[in-house]
């Protein structure tokens, strides 16, 4: 049996737009982006082919709209979190936090980058442009820190962060990776300091 969801479906405007990429960020978390076709998004939609293909002109190009959403949601986070005095187990559990989402498979990113090997493709831009994001947020909580050779950790942090998700989806146990990456992390500082 399938549940609709309670809201109004919206008829026209911005707001038809949402409501294809609500439906179609849960399906793409939950089953992955190629497995998931536009019909699919359309049926549990409720929309047509041609409010669907007015939105967006390809699959590709709500697949874009999607991590572009999930990438402006990171950066608020990012930027809400750059004011703040975070410690190495706070910084984890922020890298970490996807595996507490529901439906979780995996950083979204790494499972585009994975179903869109083509780097030159837009989907491959969204998710360069989420790993720069990192990167330099990481670069300037080392920077806080005191660290003074970043870029390398930086992008060393990037990667347990990466390896971090892949085993909390394998493993299910979000806080005992999240206290593994503190402790890598923690490793790593100490060493560069």
């Amino acid at each position: 049996m399938t549940v609709t969801s309670e809201r109004p479906r919206p008829a026209r405007g911005p707001g038809v737009r949402d409501a294809i990429l609500d439906v179609a960020a849960a399906q793409f978390a939950e089953h992955g982006i190629r497995a998931v076709s536009a019909d699919r998004i359309l049926a549990e939609a409720g929309f047509s082919k041609v409010t669907f293909y007015r939105h967006f002109p390809t699959k590709d190009d709500a697949v874009v709209a999607y991590l572009e959403r999930e990438l402006a949601r990171v950066r608020a986070v990012v930027e809400g979190s750059a004011v703040e005095e975070v410690d190495r187990d706070a910084l984890a559990a922020a890298l970490t936090e996807e595996m507490c989402r529901p439906h979780f498979r995996g950083c979204p990113f790494i499972n585009a980058a994975a179903e869109y090997p083509d780097p030159g493709h837009p989907v491959r831009r969204v998710v360069a442009q989420f790993r720069a994001l990192m990167v330099e947020a990481i670069d300037a909580w080392l920077e806080r820190r005191g660290v003074a050779e970043r870029a390398a950790l930086a992008e060393q942090i990037m990667m347990l962060r990466d390896g971090a998700l892949v085993a909390g989806y394998l493993d299910h146990d979000p806080d005992g990776v999240a206290r593994a990456l503190a402790d890598a992390i923690g490793a790593l500082v100490r060493e560069a300091s």
